[in-house]
């Protein structure tokens, strides 16, 4: 079973790399930029691996499962990028629930890790629930200014938008999608990566530390720069 999920997984890298070659062979800038993420997105389980041992010497292997969603979760939006989101209405609900179910179960094994390592730290079924859907909907939140910050860059530098916007309901729309994959990951209790993060309580920690600091700080950085430029724009016109 899991030479399947590694052959898949490999399988998925190879064609979110050919989605690269595709992006470059119609010199279009959002796909090559889109592929690249994406990639080093695919291999990040591999990469920290390695990172972990060579620094912290800890042999830590990442659950075949999780490298496989990973990877699934880069190819869905890098066939929304070649067309599927413009021509297949639903693909965007679709790649925002698994991409989001993905970060939900990876913070519901985190909380899970620290609770167990933390004296006196207990939170109940629905605190943990509560916790999970709420740092999944602030990572929504913060993709989705990283997107206006992305499109307003690329038009102040006369560059076509890395990521595009499908509408007025399409943000809307996303946060509800990253909604349901959060509660589906809370809801049937999926604690799949809790081995993995067991390896590293203390560094799970910290991470998990480090990615609220990212979500919360980077997400009021971007409205703070948002509100700016709007202001500077409304007063220049």
């Amino acid at each position: 079973m899991t030479d399947a999920l590694h052959a898949g997984t490999v399988l998925l890298q190879g064609a979110i790399a050919a989605t690269l070659v595709v992006g470059l062979r119609r010199r279009d800038p959002s796909v090559v930029a889109n592929a690249i993420v994406s990639l080093v997105a695919a291999l990040t389980p591999a990469i920290a691996e390695a990172v972990l041992w060579t620094t912290l010497e800890v042999d830590v292997t990442f659950d075949a499962v999780l490298s496989l969603w990973v990877a699934a979760a880069g190819f869905f939006h890098m066939l929304g990028m070649l067309g599927w989101y413009d021509t297949v209405w639903w693909w965007d609900h679709v790649t925002h629930t698994v991409s989001a179910a993905l970060v939900a179960a990876v913070v519901y094994a985190s909380i899970v890790t620290v609770e167990s390592h933390t004296a006196g730290f207990r939170l109940s079924k629905g605190g943990l629930i509560g916790v999970t859907f709420l740092f999944t909907m602030a990572g929504g939140v913060f993709w989705e200014l990283l997107e206006v910050v992305a499109r307003d860059v690329s038009r102040r530098i006369g560059f076509e938008p890395v990521l595009k916007h499908y509408g007025k309901y399409d943000t809307p729309l996303d946060l509800v999608f990253d909604g349901v994959g959060a509660l589906v990951v809370a809801a049937f209790d999926v604690r799949i990566f809790v081995p993995i993060f067991g390896q590293v309580p203390q560094f799970t920690k910290s991470l998990l530390v480090a990615s609220v600091a990212l979500v919360v700080g980077g997400s009021i950085v971007m409205a703070v720069f948002l509100g700016y430029t709007r202001d500077l724009a409304w007063s220049s016109g």
